[in-house]
């Protein structure tokens, strides 16, 4: 990727999926992770645009 494309991947963001995942890596045992992922399930993150 050059560097126009570099650029436009930086101001674009971060993709939905993206936050999602880093959401989930940061819990802390595994009953953190099963009510994270119902989270993410019901919406939690929907008002982001899907973008990758």
């Amino acid at each position: 990727m050059g560097l126009i494309g570099n650029l436009k991947a930086a101001l674009r963001g971060r993709s939905r999926e993206d936050v999602e995942l880093d959401y989930l890596n940061q819990a802390t045992s595994r009953v953190d992770l099963e009510l994270r992922q119902r989270e993410i399930e019901h919406g939690r993150f929907r008002h982001l645009s899907r973008r990758g």
